[in-house]
C-alpha cells in the first residue's frame, strides 16, 4: 500500500496496537467486534486490522461507557452518527449535482422583479425594458 492510498479507514493496526492506542484491553476489542460496535477488517489469516477511524470509535465507546451509556445505547448512537455522516455526504453530492445542472442547463430561466414587486420570468439572454416615466412627489399632499 502506497502512502497516497492511506486514509483514516486504512487497516493498519494489529489488535494489541489498537488496544493500546484506545486505552483498552485487547479482549475488550474482541468483545466489541463480536457485538458489532467496531468491525475491523480481517487479513487473509483472519487476524483483525484496525484503522485510525476504528481507534477513534473505540475511544468514543470508552467515553460513552464511562458516562454510563449501555452498550446497546452506544451501538444505537454509533449507528445514528454513521447515518448522519452518510446523509450529509449525500446532501453535499446532491447540492453539487444541482448546482452543475442549474449552471449547465441550456435555456435556464432568469428572473427579474416587476414594477409591483412581482417575479417576471425571462428567457436566457434577454433583459427587462427600463421604465422612463417621471414620477413627481410633492410632500404634504394626501393623494
Amino acid at each position: 500500500m502506497r502512502m497516497a492510498e492511506l486514509d483514516e479507514r486504512s487497516p493498519l493496526f494489529a489488535i494489541a496496537v489498537a488496544a493500546e492506542l484506545a486505552g483498552m484491553h485487547p479482549q475488550t476489542l474482541r468483545q466489541y467486534d463480536r457485538l458489532g460496535l467496531v468491525s475491523p477488517t480481517r487479513t487473509a489469516g483472519k487476524s483483525r486490522r484496525y484503522s485510525m477511524r476504528d481507534v477513534v470509535q473505540l475511544r468514543e465507546i470508552a467515553r460513552l461507557s464511562s458516562e454510563g451509556v449501555s452498550l446497546e445505547g452506544i451501538a444505537r448512537i454509533l449507528q445514528l452518527e454513521d447515518q448522519v455522516s452518510e446523509l450529509s455526504a449525500r446532501v453535499r453530492e446532491l447540492e453539487t449535482a444541482l448546482a452543475e445542472e442549474v449552471l449547465n442547463r441550456p435555456g435556464r430561466r432568469v428572473f427579474a422583479a416587476g414594477v409591483e414587486g412581482e417575479v417576471i420570468s425571462l428567457k436566457h439572454g434577454t433583459r427587462t425594458q427600463r421604465r422612463t416615466e417621471l414620477v413627481v412627489w410633492r410632500p404634504g399632499r394626501d393623494d
